[in-house]
């Protein structure tokens, strides 16, 4: 059996260096997920249509389904652990809880992620530019009102 060829790669995770060895045609959320333990990139569908991968590619709200961790080589990346922790939550992951757009939990490190992305562009969003900023984010619980309005309350606080 021919053994695939690996390449090493340096990413900038949550603002620390990481060294991992990957295959071409691997991807950043089996690298994240896998090999690096970012067990907070969840995998929803695989296929980039439900946004639960998101993570942040040097500012930028990608899928990490989608992308290759090879593209990721030098480059930052943050997850949800990066956006905010137990002892200081980010003023997102305070609104989310706060207005309850948390319901079963598993799309919401990528919607947080996607809503970071907007908010550290654009802190004046409308709430048509928040539901276009996280239309790429499936949820089956909470009908996107709950989370829209978490991330409007999230703009007011950090302005």
């Amino acid at each position: 059996m021919k053994r695939k060829k690996t390449y090493p790669i340096e990413l900038m995770i949550n603002g620390e260096w990481k060294k991992v060895e990957v295959i071409a045609q691997e991807t950043l959320l089996h690298v994240l997920r896998e090999k690096l333990g970012h067990t907070e990139v969840k995998e929803g569908c695989g296929k980039g249509d439900c946004g639960t991968c998101a993570v942040l590619f040097n500012g930028k709200a990608v899928n990490a389904c989608l992308t290759l961790a090879i593209q990721a080589h030098r480059q930052s990346l943050v997850t949800l652990k990066g956006i905010g922790t137990l002892e200081k939550p980010h003023p997102l992951q305070e609104s989310f809880v706060k207005y309850g757009a948390i319901q079963c939990g598993f799309c919401t490190s990528g919607m947080i992620v996607a809503a970071k992305a907007l908010l550290d562009s654009n802190p004046h969003p409308t709430r048509q530019e928040i539901k276009e900023a996280i239309s790429g984010n499936l949820c089956r619980c909470t009908g996107y009102k709950k989370i829209v309005d978490a991330i409007e309350m999230a703009a007011e606080k950090l302005r």
